[in-house]
């Protein structure tokens, strides 16, 4: 994996996501925009597309607003449908020779689009190749969303595991109408958009805790996360392959096992009886401190307020007078 000022390709089926891509634009050399679909006025609540831009190709629109954002970048459009057969085969041969470098693979695809037949025509696509991609969505009702990082082998596959639309056998084209925008709010687009880019940069970066599946519900502010397995059974065939590459490929590395390590004692004699005593007692270090409110796991306060002791002052009042502001005044200035 290169570490560079320059973050590697993302290549991006784009639909939706107009914010992950206004994020990613800002710290890559090289983005490769798929989408078929044009500008609409229905779009511009994505707060991305400008209503000057309708009728222009989503991935033209894009790139435009992109490059003023960063003129760094390099773009590479592809106004398709992935999902027809010549399409498809092109598709694949960018992913894999498309990369900073051409003729090499890209370091990580995207997925933002909002439908089934996309989704499983770039799953397919990446358990052929084995490439690794990030799987993103919002609901139909906008309310929430997911993202999923998918190692194909390792873990679960778009193909492992259909979603509900699907699992309840509906027509997917019976919840688009012409003209009309499915339900929509940028804030959680915006949420997930930024969850997806976060866990992007600490795969390519290499740092924190990558997320296998991380869950957004806007309703409850519940953020769901889990790692899910790939199914031995499962219909794409090539995902059934690289599940059988990858236990290979774990039997032959060896296994590490985990040595406990005792702690050194540097000074083992002490001669002179020398110990370090606190000034302090725990009672006096709690009363400095003041008390800690009960919150949960892994929330802590940065710092706690003493309890106060009754000062002098307290319960002192200033006695009334008639005398006025500026005869007040004459007095302090005789003390």
């Amino acid at each position: 994996m290169r570490k560079s000022a320059h973050l590697p390709l993302l290549w991006w089926e784009w639909e939706e996501w107009a914010a992950s891509l206004q994020k990613c634009s800002q710290g890559v050399a090289l983005l490769l925009l798929f989408d078929y679909d044009k500008v609409e006025l229905a779009n511009m609540n994505r707060l991305f597309f400008q209503p000057h831009q309708a009728g222009l190709s989503k991935v033209e629109a894009a790139e435009h607003t992109l490059r003023d954002i960063n003129p760094d970048v390099v773009f590479e459009t592809h106004n398709y449908n992935i999902t027809t057969m010549d399409n498809f085969t092109h598709f694949m041969e960018r992913i894999s020779n498309g990369g900073l470098e051409e003729g090499k693979p890209v370091d990580l695809v995207l997925s933002c689009v909002d439908n089934f037949e996309a989704r499983m025509a770039i799953n397919t696509a990446c358990n052929e190749l084995g490439q690794i991609w990030m799987e993103s969505g919002v609901s139909e009702n906008a309310v929430s969303g997911h993202i999923q990082l998918i190692i194909p082998g390792e873990t679960a596959c778009f193909a492992c595991a259909p979603p509900l639309v699907v699992a309840a056998n509906i027509d997917e084209k019976t919840l688009k109408k012409d003209g009309v925008c499915a339900a929509s709010l940028p804030t959680t687009m915006g949420v997930v958009a930024g969850i997806l880019v976060q866990n992007v940069l600490k795969y390519l970066l290499g740092f924190g805790t990558v997320s296998y599946y991380l869950g957004y519900n806007a309703m409850l502010d519940f953020f769901p996360t889990m790692a899910m397995k790939a199914n031995p059974q499962c219909d794409d065939k090539h995902c059934r392959r690289q599940q059988e590459e990858y236990k290979i490929k774990e039997a032959a590395c060896p296994k590490q096992e985990a040595v406990q390590e005792e702690e050194e004692v540097v000074h083992e004699e002490n001669e002179w009886g020398i110990e370090l005593v606190s000034e302090v007692t725990e009672a006096e270090l709690q009363a400095a401190s003041g008390p800690k409110p009960d919150l949960p796991e892994g929330i802590t306060v940065a710092y706690t307020i003493p309890e106060k002791e009754g000062d002098a002052t307290s319960g002192q009042t200033v006695e009334e007078t008639d005398q006025s502001l500026e005869e007040l005044m004459a007095q302090m200035r005789k003390m």
